[in-house]
């Protein structure tokens, strides 16, 4: 498919440059049943836009593509017949007669082929017919009428069709609707179906009307001369079939369909027959409104009737007038649903009902309507007023005469209550306007009735849900009323008159006070409109209409209004404008000087908002324009009778305070300029006297008025106080006896309260030169008098009262010196009243208003001392700070409870001025240290727990110093020193849980960067980019996410650590300590961040105070609960120690022994950095390399014994290693230095073993508290510190296949005990050797140096481990043998007994581990052992016994040729030890004895030797050592082939199993027997060594030899005794008969 490129369409979608072609549209017509409906679309749009280029061609493809396809989908034939429509109705004159025949007979086809009703196919086919009847009717109707037969019902959609035609071709229609209708009338009587009905009443209907619109333009017609007449009879006959059967039915649908027909059909019958009908027809189309729920076509149908009726003049309709009324009222008063259009539309159809009825019966209709509106009920009344109003509009004719009754009969309504019918009674009083009933008597009520319903008030949510549709609030109804009155004003010319002047009476009443915008607006316009046309009743003469308000009161009433100029809907620049348009009304010298100042006021206003505007400073505004109109007038009567009418207008404002308020400082201001002092003092008694002192408010207003004219009249206003306060009002009357109080006492409380105010404002507005002079005479002994009172309206008053003399006295001061000698006294009074108040809620605005007074007095002479000062400061924080949050509950009394509105603007107040005092207090002393003393009552509150004292605590701060940045000015070279600890208290605070906090923390540290820039000598405007970018991080601080708060710190560090001076950093820093203890989580963990932060970029400078920092942070780390923090604090020490790794490691390594868990946790901290660690270890390694481990002391001057004593730096590493190995991240680090580890921690470990803890193992440690802690607890093991290092250090090089073995067999345990510490090595070196043998030889490597050492202990150690190593193939495996070997040969000749033993057993054990090796070594193998078991310096013979051990291990592997020369010798070597008292001595020699047997064979002086120890092992046969039996047999059982006799060799093999036991009688009997049968000259020689074993030590040998030598002769033949020497044998064996009856 091609494309045009010029945008990315659908993929059907074609493109007008695109390429036309078959395949293209074929592609389109097989796509066009997409099951996506927007493809779909695209598809119908794609081929209309081809059928647009090639009309003919697109439509013979879609034809024959439907002609082909008979079997296609509904869905997809109703989209190509509905493409087909369009073309033809854009193109049809493009195409070809011959295509239009044959689209005509498929249409009609398709619409017809199936005899079931199939919508949409069947539509969407009569529309195509439709479409091409517009030009082709001749055509259509040709094929269409072939379908429509006489006397044969046709297809339903033949008669839709021809009923659309007739609609959408009316002059081609009507010519064929007479054949038609009498083709249709037989049909109609044929039809039985209710669907089939309904098609034939939708025909005739639409056949009516297109008859009347042809009758009705017959001049466009193509045959004028058809007549009404033509069609009469057909009609006639189908009305009578249509409303005698058909309407009669219960479908309700075919009941509407033939009353619409009945309805256009009446107008063509003839005037006969409908006159005959019309009895008949109204009424029973009336009672369709019954039957059916929709209305819309039955009163439609009505209309019709009624206007046919009405057209004839029917005589029969004032038969059905009452009838007809009732109903069509009661249809009109139906609720009508806006959103539902029938609804609306029944109602205009019934309106106009009513309307064709007025034109014949007018009389009776209005008297109908009127008696109706007399209805109370509200349906009733709104239905009357509708049809009351389409009657003025559309009957002006016929109601002329009718005006009086109709506005007499208005009145009622008027009255009425409901919204709903007072909206439809204004539309009426509009309609009324606009037709000239306004102007006539009774008119002005519509116009007070509009003008009342613009002041209503905002309708009262009363909880109704949902609400009426058609419900009418007070809100809609007032802005009907405004768009009602400004439609009089504008549009209704005739009303001018009624309205201009007679709308300002309206203006100075207190209930229309709500329709002042509308009614200036009006006035405005009326003014205008007469001025610009010179009418002379512009000017109001005042004096002629007595209706109307005089011209005081009217400005007093605008002024007013515009003071508070967006209440009433905006009513204050209408105000404004209306007082220019009335000025020369007012007073002719007004209009210059209001020309000139109002419209800068209305500009003001008009780029204010209600939050933008200043009050105060608006109201200032309208003062002065007061001021200066009284200027203008300069009459002082006038102004005397302004300021008289202001006063007696006050009880107008009671229901509003504020303007009332205003309305007595506008009396102040009038007083101002009287000159007649008599009435000066007149209205001030009168304003004194009248005013309500209750209100709080009121009170105020009346002290400034008071104030204000004081201004002028300063010795009158004080004379008159003076007289007020000992009047009759001030005076208390007591009760019966004294007992009782006057009722009154609480009222004259309120007016002293009133009277205390006054003095204050008198003293602010007073004359400047004459006020210090009155203040202590006049003002202050009025105020001081009240001080000790206890009624809080007094107590509000008095301190207002001391604030604004203090503001009096402050201006004063600036024009001369003065020292205010009150100023100590009015200050403690005014902290009572602070402390006075209760902590735990805020009632009233005590606080407020104190702090405003402490404000002012601390900026007076004499100056505060510092105690006084701090005094103030705390006191007044903690009134402040210490409140619970403005929105929590209150617990008072229910009558003292405020609104959450009216807490929230008594905190505001209150904080407002906290700020200004703490502002004073800095402007005073505006340094570094000013700032640090004010900041230090607030840091406080910056850690608190709770959220709002916190904020609060952060915006205060803000506060000070944006205030600090704004009023500095730098002169000197000063350092703003405190910058670090500031910063330290705020950064923090970054992210802290409430966001208020958050973001006003960030705003403070933007303005501290400031002040420290400003301090650097930048200008105040100066912009520097990397404190401007804070206003970003800002923005991120709205993020509640912990991991973008966290970063949003960092990056506020940087910039920080950028703008610090180098000095400022330790404070920063240490503060930054305190942080890490903060109550909040977020808050210590973001002293971490930025503590951290600050380390990475400026630690390198700190090299000084490392020790310092690093104890600061173990005291912080025992009192750190959360674990991030923990975490942060240990980076801080990693980053420390990539800086400063030595200090940092001499400083730790200087704490206390044991190590505390804090310290422990800076250790592990440490391991954290892999890089960091190998570096720390490397360091400490190479320490414990060189430094003592342990020192030699007596032990006591009476015991002459030395014993080990540790050294404290070795120990501490020992235990600095094993916590930094705990932390996981040192893995790596271990790993690569796991050689060097090992070899160290194993030395350690050797020389920890049986070394004791000095007594003063702490006595090095840094600082004094620590040294009084120097002993060292019980658990505390030199060696089990180096275990459990080494412990450690293995399972962090991964190696748990280890430690499991050592673990389960106690190894560790073994290793610190002194007696077994040489099997415990011996158990680590063989679990290394079978499962970490990889490691081994870098391990041997670093560990052979070691061999050399001096101490012993480590030597023994070292060489137990590589003993144990050789026992295991793995050192063959790895290429480490001659390396042992080597060390093993060079230990034979160590000064230590256990080093050579050990070097021998390690000799001997190569045997095991490495047999193949043996021969290689055999020469310093047989050396070594040899020399071991000549071993002189052995006195437990170790070395002897594993000089024997290693030789028979070796001896299995040995070859022959190797042992063959020593054999005697070796043989010679071990028989001294077969008689050892050592069990294991004698065993080993004797299993040497048959390891050695071996290597005899053959060797006659081998046998001889054999014969020379034959007796001693049969001897230990009976041996108590199991052990020594066992190695017995052993030995006999080897060397059994070398005996010499095939007897005794078998005997041998068959009786001496280890594993079994032996009968030693049966066997020594029966093995003499052997003896004297093979070596008979040996006899002798037998019984010569059996007789020296009975001095054996052991009775069992003796026992034995004496069994040996009795069983030897008792077998003994006769022949042989010659050989024996009798004589010894029997000395012998007395002493053998005593010990074997000592036996047996």
């Amino acid at each position: 498919m091609v494309l045009c490129t010029q945008r990315k369409p659908c993929m059907f979608e074609i493109c007008p440059l695109c390429i036309c072609s078959s395949e293209v549209s074929l592609s389109l017509l097989d796509a066009a049943n997409d099951r996506d409906p927007v493809v779909q679309e695209q598809v119908r749009k794609s081929i209309l836009t081809l059928g647009k280029q090639q009309p003919d061609k697109i439509l013979g493809m879609c034809q024959d593509y439907l002609v082909k396809h008979l079997k296609l989908a509904t869905g997809h034939r109703v989209i190509i017949l509905q493409t087909l429509e369009l073309i033809v109705q854009f193109k049809i004159d493009e195409i070809s007669y011959k295509r239009i025949k044959s689209i005509i007979s498929l249409a009609s086809d398709e619409m017809t082929r199936s005899k079931e009703v199939v919508a949409d196919w069947q539509q969407a086919a009569s529309s195509i017919l439709v479409a091409v009847g517009k030009r082709y009717i001749n055509d259509i109707m040709e094929e269409i009428l072939s379908k429509f037969q006489p006397g044969v019902l046709p297809h339903l959609f033949v008669v839709q069709t021809l009923a659309s035609l007739s609609e959408s071709n009316v002059y081609g229609m009507v010519p064929f609707l007479n054949a038609i209708l009498g083709t249709m009338l037989p049909m109609l009587s044929m039809t039985k179906q209710d669907t089939m009905k309904c098609i034939f009443a939708s025909a005739l209907s639409r056949f009516s009307e297109s008859i009347l619109e042809y009758l009705a333009n017959l001049d466009k017609a193509p045959d004028p001369t058809v007549r009404k007449d033509t069609f009469s009879s057909e009609i006639y006959a189908s009305y009578d079939i249509l409303f005698s059967n058909w309407l009669q039915s219960r479908d309700p649908k075919l009941r509407l369909t033939v009353a619409e027909a009945l309805g256009s059909m009446s107008h063509l019958m003839a005037h006969d027959k409908l006159e005959e009908q019309l009895p008949k027809l109204i009424p029973t189309v009336v009672s369709l409104y019954k039957k059916n729920s929709e209305h819309y076509i039955i009163s439609k149908s009505l209309c019709q009737i009624l206007e046919a009726s009405v057209n004839m003049g029917s005589r029969v309709l004032e038969t059905q007038i009452d009838n007809l009324l009732l109903t069509l009222h009661q249809e009109v008063c139906a609720p009508v649903d806006y959103s539902n259009p029938p609804t609306v539309k029944n109602h205009n159809e019934v309106l106009r009902c009513f309307s064709i009825l007025a034109n014949t019966f007018p009389d009776r209709l209005i008297v109908f309507v009127l008696q109706k509106l007399e209805n109370n009920n509200e349906r009733n009344r709104m239905g009357s007023l509708a049809v009351l109003r389409h009657l003025i509009n559309s009957s002006t004719s016929l109601m002329e005469t009718k005006k009086l009754v109709i506005l007499t009969s208005l009145r009622q309504p008027l009255s009425d209550q409901s919204n709903k019918v007072k909206k439809m009674v204004v539309q009426v009083i509009s309609a009324m306007a606009h037709h000239g009933y306004l102007e006539l008597e009774g008119g002005e009520l519509l116009v007070k009735f509009i003008v009342h319903h613009c002041a209503l008030p905002d309708t009262l949510n009363c909880g109704r849900h949902p609400l009426d549709p058609e419900d009418v609030t007070n809100e809609a109804l007032r802005s009907i009323c405004e768009n009602t009155l400004h439609l009089f004003t504008t549009t209704v010319g005739r009303l001018t008159d009624v309205l201009w002047p007679s709308l300002l009476c309206y203006l100075t009443p207190a209930q229309y006070s709500s329709a002042t915008t509308p009614l200036c607006k009006s006035l405005i316009l009326l003014g205008n409109k007469k001025k610009a046309s010179q009418e002379p009743n512009y000017i109001i003469s005042f004096s002629e209409q007595a209706s109307l308000p005089s011209p005081y009161v009217l400005m007093i009433r605008l002024l007013v209004n515009a003071a508070f100029p967006f209440r009433g809907r905006g009513r204050g620049a209408p105000s404004l404008r209306l007082l220019c348009v009335l000025s020369p009304s007012i007073h002719p010298n007004t209009q210059k000087v209001w020309e000139t100042e109002i419209p800068p006021l209305l500009s003001s206003l008009e780029e204010s908002t209600v939050e933008s505007l200043n009050t105060k400073s608006w109201e200032d505004s309208l003062l002065e324009l007061l001021s200066k109109t009284l200027v203008a007038v300069s009459d002082d009567r006038w102004s005397c009778q302004l300021s008289a009418e202001a006063t007696h207008y006050l009880p107008t404002y009671n229901s509003s305070l504020e303007e009332k308020s205003f309305l007595y400082k506008c009396i102040g201001v009038t007083l101002q300029l009287c000159s007649s002092r008599d009435a000066v003092r007149k209205q001030l008694q009168e304003v004194l006297v009248s005013a309500r002192h209750a209100d709080a408010m009121e009170r105020t207003g009346v002290a400034i008025g008071v104030g204000l004219c004081a201004a002028r009249h300063f010795g009158d206003t004080l004379a008159k106080l003076e007289d007020f306060s000992k009047s009759d009002a001030l005076k208390k009357a007591s009760g019966i006896f004294g007992l009782l109080k006057d009722k009154n006492e609480v009222d004259i409380e309120k007016v002293k309260s009133t009277l205390i105010l006054c003095y204050g404002y008198v003293a602010l507005h007073s004359p400047p030169d004459q006020l210090l002079s009155k203040m202590d005479s006049n003002i202050l002994k009025g105020i001081n008098k009240h001080f000790n009172t206890k009624d809080l309206t007094m107590k509000l008053s008095l301190i207002q009262s001391v604030g604004l003399v203090a503001r009096a006295v402050a201006a004063c001061v600036q024009r001369q010196a003065y020292v205010f000698s009150k100023k100590h006294e009015l200050l403690a009074v005014i902290m009572d009243f602070i402390k006075a108040e209760p902590a735990d809620t805020i009632r009233t605005p005590i606080r407020h208003l104190a702090l405003e007074t402490c404000a002012v007095l601390v900026n007076l002479d004499p100056v505060l001392t510092e105690n006084e000062n701090f005094d103030m400061l705390s006191s007044c924080l903690a009134s402040v700070y210490r409140l619970p949050p403005a929105d929590s509950p209150d617990g008072g009394k229910e009558d003292e409870l405020l609104s959450l509105q009216e807490r929230e603007a008594l905190y505001t107040d209150m904080f407002g001025a906290l700020h200004d005092l703490l502002r004073n207090v800095l402007a005073r002393d505006l340094t570094p240290d000013g700032l640090q003393s004010v900041f230090k009552h607030i840091e406080v509150y910056l850690s608190s727990k709770l959220d709002h004292e916190r904020e609060r605590a952060v915006n205060t701060t803000a506060d000070l110093l944006e205030f600090y940045l704004a009023s500095l000015t730098v002169k000197n070279m000063v350092t703003f020193h405190n910058l670090g600890a500031l910063l330290g208290r705020l950064a923090p605070r970054c992210t802290d849980p409430s966001p208020l906090v958050r973001r006003a923390a960030m705003d403070c540290i933007y303005t501290l960067l400031y002040i420290q820039l400003r301090y650097d000598g930048f200008a105040l405007d100066y912009k520097d980019e990397s404190v401007e970018s804070l206003i970003t991080l800002r923005e991120k601080l709205n993020n509640p996410d912990h991991t973008v708060l966290y970063r949003t710190c960092s990056e506020l560090t940087k910039i920080i650590s950028k703008r610090l001076p180098q000095q400022q950093l330790n404070t920063l820093i240490f503060m930054l300590f305190e942080g890490l203890v903060d109550p909040q989580a977020n808050c210590s963990r973001a002293s971490s961040v930025v503590l951290n932060t600050l380390l990475k970029n400026r630690g390198a400078g700190l090299q000084d105070l490392v020790p310092e920092i690093l104890e600061v942070l173990y005291i912080r780390l025992q009192a750190i609960s959360e674990e991030q923090v923990k975490v942060a604090v240990a980076q801080s020490i990693l980053i420390l120690a990539t800086q400063h790794l030595q200090t940092v490691i001499n400083t730790l390594i200087a704490y206390p022994l044991p190590f505390d868990n804090w310290i422990c946790e800076m250790w592990i901290a440490l391991g954290s950095d892999s890089t960091l660690a190998s570096q720390i270890m490397d360091m400490m390694m190479e320490k414990l390399s060189v430094v003592a481990p342990y020192v030699d002391k007596k032990e006591s001057m009476l015991r002459p014994g030395v014993s080990k004593v540790a050294t404290s730096v070795p120990l501490a590493m020992t235990c600095a290693l094993r916590e930094m190995m705990l932390n996981g991240q040192t893995a790596d680090a271990v790993v690569s230095l796991l050689p060097r580890l090992f070899g160290a921690l194993l030395v350690r470990l050797g020389s920890s073993v049986g070394v004791q803890l000095p007594k003063d193992i702490n006595s090095n440690s840094l600082g004094p508290e620590r040294k009084t802690s120097s002993k060292a607890p019980a658990f505390f093991d030199v060696c089990g510190v180096a275990v459990e290092a080494l412990r450690i250090l293995l399972a962090r090089a991964q190696l748990d296949e280890v430690v499991k073995p050592l673990d389960a067999q106690g190894a560790w345990e073994k290793m610190q005990d002194q007696q077994r510490h040489v099997d415990g090595v011996t158990m680590l070196a063989r679990a290394m050797a079978k499962h970490a043998g990889p490691r081994l030889p870098a391990i041997v490597e670093n560990l052979c140096p070691c061999l050399n050492n001096i101490y012993e202990c480590q030597r023994v150690t070292v060489t137990a481990f590589f003993s144990e190593l050789l026992n295991h193939h793995v050192v063959t495996e790895l290429m480490m043998m001659d390396v042992l070997m080597n060390s093993m040969m060079e230990r034979i000749s160590d000064t230590s007994a256990t080093v050579r033993m050990l070097s021998i057993r390690g000799l001997g054990n190569m045997a095991v581990g490495s047999p193949e090796k043996v021969n290689k070594y055999a020469k310093e193998l047989l050396a070594a052992m040899s020399s071991g078991m000549e071993e002189k310096d052995d006195p437990g013979k170790r070395i002897t016994l594993e000089a024997m051990t290693g030789l028979s291990k070796v001896l299995l592997y040995l070859d022959k040729k190797n042992v063959q020369l020593l054999v005697v010798y070796i043989f010679m070597k071990i028989k001294p030890f077969l008689e050892s008292e050592n069990d294991e001595i004698r065993s080993t020699s004797i299993m040497l004895l048959g390891n050695l047997s071996k290597f005899g064979s053959g060797e006659a002086i081998f046998k001889d030797q054999i014969h020379n120890v034959l007796v001693s092992l049969l001897l230990h046969l009976n041996d108590p050592s199991p052990q020594v039996v066992k190695a017995s047999k052993y030995a006999m059982r080897m060397f059994a082939p070398v005996v010499g006799s095939e007897q005794i060799m078998a005997m041998f093999q068959n009786h001496l199993h280890e594993d079994k036991g032996l009968h030693y009688g049966e066997f020594i009997n029966d093995l003499t027997k052997y003896i004297i049968q093979d070596f008979p000259g040996m006899l002798n020689f037998y019984h010569i060594t059996v007789i020296q074993f009975f001095k054996s030590n052991w009775a069992e040998v003796r026992a034995g030899a004496a069994m040996f030598i009795g069983f030897l002769l008792g077998n003994l033949p006769e022949e042989y005794f010659s050989y024996m020497n009798m004589g010894s044998i029997t000395n012998g064996m007395f002493f053998s008969f005593a010990v074997v009856c000592f036996i047996f």
